[in-house]
């Protein structure tokens, strides 16, 4: 896994350049037009993927200088560029602002700090209580290392956690924070209490490739769906008395549905249940334990297997996967083993985008994609493979995927656009 610590430094990309020798070499043509190519915030790679060596391909090695190279040009530019909005703890979008405190503890680790995103309770109420609702998170919980950061929801709705807007809102405070604080973005949290726990109930499945863990305290699901939770560590901690909207029920039967599915999963869904007992919506900080249980999982950005079900706000991708098909109750369930990928037969997309990096798969070998079969008893079709080429590593690739993300690990340099045929009759789907 590509992690900022292992990001060689440009004098060492230098030195390493020198292999091309007398061939023409993409990577001293980027280091080249780095130089003076020019960088937005909104388009910050455009001069870049255009350039000639941005569609020649690349090597193994020169994939991995080519990231490092526009990694460290891209966070000093974004470093400079939302200074001011990290500095003014304020993010605005369209009409909505998102104000956020934030407190740093802890020295810093070499890998990066941590950041604790911890959502705060209230919703549809006057505003000066989610004004005090907020000013309390901010001093609610204390990790003993990272950024502990507490937003104020952008507007005063039941649902002010769960709406559309604030996937982009935490995705930019994510960004910021990794080019102001030097978080690492493998160690990302989420966390809330009450109606801030309804949005960790909702936010966790949506972005999950964004956190290594996620904990929702007092907190109600609606309808939010436990599926894309396959990889990401979920922590439920509700008062045993905490009957309103039937919350404790609810938390239960939430902890018995991981549980089902976790049992059906080697290694997938880990989670924690606790229902604190005598304890009503207040636990009085007993569920503070969450915060250094998150603490101990770093996320997997190249897990072996992806769920992936759109619910709530669409995503257009997923870890390693990528698709148009957004619509609510699209799933994609998808394993991999080295460049054999699975298509769980129960998934309902059949175009999608594998987005590949040598962490994932031999990018020098053919990709196969297979549909799985459609009872755990029977045996693949592969007479229905589809077999790919070795697919191209490119400067493109890279750039597109971090543009998207301040996140070096989730910056694919190749990727192989998949349609499946249609399932046979009889099969599902």
């Amino acid at each position: 896994m590509l992690t900022l610590a292992c990001l060689p430094p440009l004098a060492s990309i230098a030195a390493i350049a020198i292999s091309c020798a007398s061939a023409p070499c993409p990577i001293t043509d980027l280091a080249a037009l780095l130089k003076s190519a020019t960088w937005t915030d909104t388009a910050p790679f455009a001069s870049v993927a255009s350039a000639p060596c941005a569609s020649t391909p690349l090597g193994k090695d020169q994939a991995r200088e080519a990231t490092a190279l526009l990694w460290d040009w891209h966070i000093g530019h974004l470093r400079a560029a939302r200074k001011a909005e990290w500095s003014a703890k304020s993010i605005t979008r369209g009409n909505l602002t998102m104000k956020f405190d934030y407190k740093v503890f802890g020295d810093k680790p070499a890998a990066g700090r941590s950041l604790f995103i911890s959502m705060h309770g209230g919703g549809e109420t006057k505003a000066a209580v989610n004004e005090s609702q907020w000013q309390n998170q901010i001093g609610l919980y204390t990790p003993a290392e990272g950024v502990y950061l507490a937003p104020r929801a952008p507007n005063d709705a039941w649902n002010m956690w769960h709406q559309p807007h604030i996937d982009h809102f935490f995705a930019r405070i994510i960004d910021n924070a990794v080019a102001l604080e030097g978080v690492d973005p493998a160690r990302v949290y989420l966390m809330g209490f009450s109606a801030g726990g309804d949005g960790v109930y909702q936010l966790a499945p949506r972005m999950a490739d964004y956190f290594a863990a996620a904990a929702m305290m007092a907190g109600h699901p609606n309808d939010a769906q436990s599926d894309n939770l396959r990889n990401l560590p979920f922590a439920i901690h509700m008062g045993a008395n905490d009957g309103a909207f039937n919350r404790n029920t609810v938390a239960q039967q939430w902890g018995a549905r991981l549980a089902a599915l976790a049992a059906a999963d080697a290694g997938g869904y880990p989670h924690i249940v606790k229902l604190h007992e005598g304890k009503g919506h207040w636990m009085d900080r007993e569920d503070a334990v969450a915060v250094p249980w998150m603490a101990t999982y770093t996320r997997n950005a190249a897990p072996e297997r992806v769920v992936w079900l759109q619910a709530g706000a669409a995503h257009n991708r997923l870890y390693w996967l990528a698709t148009d098909s957004s619509a609510r109750g699209n799933r994609l369930d998808v394993r991999r083993d080295k460049n054999v990928f699975t298509v769980a037969a129960d998934s309902t997309v059949n175009s999608f985008t594998l987005l590949l990096s040598d962490a994932i798969a031999d990018l020098d070998a053919p990709i196969i994609v297979r549909r799985g079969a459609a009872a755990a008893t029977d045996a693949p079709d592969t007479n229905s493979d589809l077999t790919f080429p070795p697919p191209q590593r490119t400067i493109a690739t890279i750039c597109d995927a971090l543009t998207r993300r301040a996140d070096p690990a989730m910056a694919f340099s190749a990727s192989v656009n998949v349609v499946l045929p249609a399932a046979k009759p009889g099969t599902t789907p």
